[in-house]
């Protein structure tokens, strides 16, 4: 059997070509990591696009420090740096609330740093019924505020 020769220029398109796949490889690899706060606005955007409202509860309003807050799941393979705390005391402030959809009763938590003025904390209190916008495609995909919606009465 008769191996067929290899022009230069072949081995030369070969080597560019493999050049090149590994170099989009390196980059995707060490592209920087998303910034958490612009994920999660982007996130309360699309929830209050297309999100359906259902009725909720106020379970406890908190106090953590930045370090205690984990990032969402879909963040935590992509180093993403821990959250940076936009209060000057280093704490994030979480609304841990329950809202049911067909008979599925899902608890959950919101960081609103920074939203706080606009949440009106000082008139929420644990049992307190809230609107809550959740995804129809993901029930468990929620929001209690958004920079432009609140579901806090």
């Amino acid at each position: 059997m008769n191996l067929p020769e290899l022009d230069w220029r072949t081995l030369l398109l070969a080597g560019a070509a493999l050049a090149l796949v590994a170099g989009g490889i390196v980059l995707w690899w060490r592209r920087r990591p998303r910034d958490p706060e612009e994920v999660e606005r982007r996130r309360r955007s699309y929830l209050n696009q297309v999100g359906r409202i259902v009725e909720g509860e106020v379970l406890e309003i908190t106090e953590r420090q930045a370090a205690e807050v984990r990032p969402p799941r879909s963040l935590r393979w992509r180093r993403a740096p821990a959250p940076v705390a936009k209060s000057g005391n280093g704490k994030r402030t979480l609304v841990l609330y329950s809202y049911s959809i067909s008979g599925v009763t899902y608890q959950t938590a919101q960081d609103i740093t920074g939203m706080e003025a606009r949440a009106c904390l000082d008139r929420v209190m644990h049992g307190q019924p809230v609107s809550v916008k959740y995804d129809p495609a993901n029930p468990g995909n929620s929001i209690l505020i958004a920079d432009d919606w609140s579901g806090l009465h």
